[in-house]
């Protein structure tokens, strides 16, 4: 049996985050819309190598392949949740936010689907900011 997970989008970054700081190369999670566009964001961007979907029945799992530079260090140096389920974070077109000066990617969950802060500005929506990359 599954466990519940209340908050998906923050178990996701938390896997990442513990597969970075493990060196791991691969990091599984159970498949969602939400993630799987996330992890289409980080690889468009450049933080992951790659992503593959593996598909058992009605469920799925997310591998996500980390991406590390010829010193053994991973590109992906952070990872925020910034919207949460407990205290929503809404931004406009004109609020979202530049991560680390352009280095880093916020990543937004607009009418128009889940996006990176620059398709965003680009498309001119705004939306939930889902977490930030850098």
């Amino acid at each position: 049996m599954a466990a519940v997970i209340s908050d998906p989008v923050s178990d996701m970054l938390t896997r990442i985050r513990n597969g970075i700081n493990a060196r791991h190369m691969r990091v599984p999670m159970p498949l969602s819309k939400v993630k799987l566009r996330i992890a289409e964001c980080m690889k468009s961007e450049g933080f992951i190598e790659d992503f593959e979907v593996a598909r058992e029945g009605t469920r799925g799992t997310l591998t996500v392949q980390l991406k590390y530079d010829n010193n053994r260090e991973c590109v992906i140096t952070g990872l925020k949740r910034v919207s949460r389920p407990g205290l929503r974070r809404y931004v406009a077109t004109e609020e979202i936010p530049v991560v680390r000066n352009g280095l880093g990617v916020a990543i937004i969950s607009t009418s128009s689907g889940v996006m990176t802060d620059r398709e965003a500005r680009r498309q001119r929506v705004g939306g939930e900011l889902l977490c930030t990359v850098w």
